[in-house]
């Protein structure tokens, strides 16, 4: 099937455009205050000791605020790990979302991120033996990669085709996520992209809407 350049972009969805420029904005004052051009050193410590994802909070760690066990599956993914960090995912997002716009629309696009958010953070709570925080939007952004797969799956017709992409989709995920493992030294929440992608899978699925039935004759 023919690659389709999507016609819609981001910039024309504001959930997504509060998204791209709330990441923007954040990392924005945490390089500043790393730069010492603005606030303390100490406020990216400080970002990531609130919001970021810490697995040991689902267990016996006490938390530095009641909510913050449940508020760090949302928060994590709007803090980054530095500007290129930033860079390579905002990229990302307005690539995949101009994809998930044009499928499904903003209201529904907005519900695969944010659900492939959690569903990433879920899973590499549930699959890490690390205590060292996670953050990004990446888990996000691979849950939108797994609804574009799913949709390409979907116009295929039944049959070997279909059991080919899948493999073909298996193997890009597995070397995208061995080559930034190796880009990033080892420090790489692997888990919480396969926990994104499946449930960006999982959620295009119930989130398309079906084709209508052709008229009785």
């Amino acid at each position: 099937m023919a690659y389709r350049y999507p016609r819609r972009s981001i910039w024309t969805a504001p959930l997504f455009v509060a998204i791209g420029v709330l990441c923007v904005m954040i990392e924005g004052v945490l390089q500043a205050s790393d730069l010492d051009l603005a606030g303390a050193r100490r406020w990216r410590a400080l970002a990531y000791q609130y919001g970021a994802f810490w697995p040991g909070l689902l267990h016996d760690w006490r938390p530095n605020f009641a909510a913050q066990p449940g508020v760090m599956f949302v928060s994590y993914a709007f803090l980054h790990g530095g500007l290129g960090h930033l860079i390579g995912n905002m990229i990302t997002l307005i690539a995949l979302g101009a994809v998930a716009l044009e499928r499904v629309g903003q209201a529904r696009a907005a519900l695969i991120y944010s659900a492939s958010a959690l569903g990433g953070a879920a899973l590499f709570g549930v699959m890490t033996n690390s205590g060292l925080p996670m953050v990004g939007a990446s888990g996000a952004l691979f849950g939108l990669a797994g609804a574009w797969q799913y949709w390409v799956f979907a116009e295929m017709p039944k049959g070997p085709e279909r059991l080919w992409h899948l493999s073909r989709a298996a193997a890009a995920l597995i070397a995208l996520n061995i080559v930034l493992w190796w880009l990033m030294g080892g420090r790489l929440a692997w888990q919480t992209h396969l926990g994104g992608f499946l449930t960006g899978w999982v959620a295009a699925v119930w989130l398309t809407p079906k084709p209508a039935a052709p008229p009785a004759q």
